[in-house]
């Protein structure tokens, strides 16, 4: 009886042999993006490959992204196709996107068409209309964690910093947020929020896409970016916004009292 030969095994999903790293896309403090291909369907992916500390064990962030994503399918929200867990490192499978929104607009300077600008911010609403019925917030919303695929869907991407609003306690940290796109609440020490911090990051990138310029470019710190805002929107009193007294940051003297502008002097567009 004739016994097969051992013929070479399948490329399954799960496995890192699985993936070919084309290209490095960028690197953070704890992950470096590649662009990669699947021998298992030749299409094109995303590979997030996250190095594990010995004596810290995987970044909370990562496991938070990984089990927010494995539960969201949306056109609208980046997919994430696999997850592969060595040893060393933990690497979560996206589908790929060529571009961002801030790569985007860099080539359509002086703001995007308003027909760009709706179809963009229509998705983006989609999108997060999609996971705050879940119950899950983004935290993280800028132009460069919007991908814009060829077709032109947009697409909500990294979810590291996303927080499922379900847990039991009410209290989130106000670390988060690209300062441009952080709310003024969370900017004076809020940690009680809700889908107005992402709706706040919302409304910063519809100014920034109708513009070409981000609407509160802050330069150097909290202090300024505040300044940056109340400069536009008027700084806040207990009759205009009732309880900013009471938040843990908010000292009247440190601020400029400036008059609330028409938007329409602030912004050209």
């Amino acid at each position: 009886m004739l016994v097969p030969a051992n013929r070479p095994t399948s490329p399954k999903f799960g496995k890192a042999d699985s993936y070919e790293k084309l290209e490095k896309l960028g690197e953070g403090s704890y992950a470096t993006v590649y662009k990669g291909k699947s021998k298992v369907n030749g299409k094109l992916v995303a590979l997030k490959v996250i190095r594990l500390q010995e004596e810290e064990g995987t970044p909370f962030t990562a496991i938070r992204e990984a089990s927010l994503l494995k539960g969201l399918k949306h056109a609208n929200i980046v997919l994430l196709h696999d997850i592969i867990h060595t040893k060393e490192t933990l690497t979560l499978v996206f589908e790929y996107v060529h571009t961002d929104l801030c790569q985007y607009m860099d080539k359509h300077p002086g703001g995007l068409h308003p027909d760009n600008v709706r179809l963009f911010l229509f998705q983006l609403l989609r999108g997060l209309s999609y996971i705050h019925q879940r119950y899950i917030l983004h935290r993280d919303l800028k132009p460069q964690n919007l991908l814009i695929s060829d077709t032109g869907e947009l697409k909500l991407a990294d979810f590291g910093l996303a927080r499922a609003k379900s847990v039991p306690s009410h209290t989130y940290s106000n670390e988060v947020v690209t300062l441009w796109y952080r709310p003024p609440d969370v900017l004076l020490g809020s940690t009680d929020y809700s889908t107005c911090l992402d709706m706040w990051g919302v409304g910063c990138i519809f100014v920034e896409m109708m513009q070409g310029v981000a609407a509160f470019p802050g330069m150097k710190d909290i202090q300024d970016q505040l300044e940056r805002i109340f400069l536009i929107l008027g700084t806040p009193t207990e009759e205009s916004w009732p309880g900013v007294h009471s938040l843990p940051h908010f000292k009247p003297d440190r601020f400029t009292v400036y008059s609330p502008k028409k938007l329409r002097q602030a912004w050209n567009k």
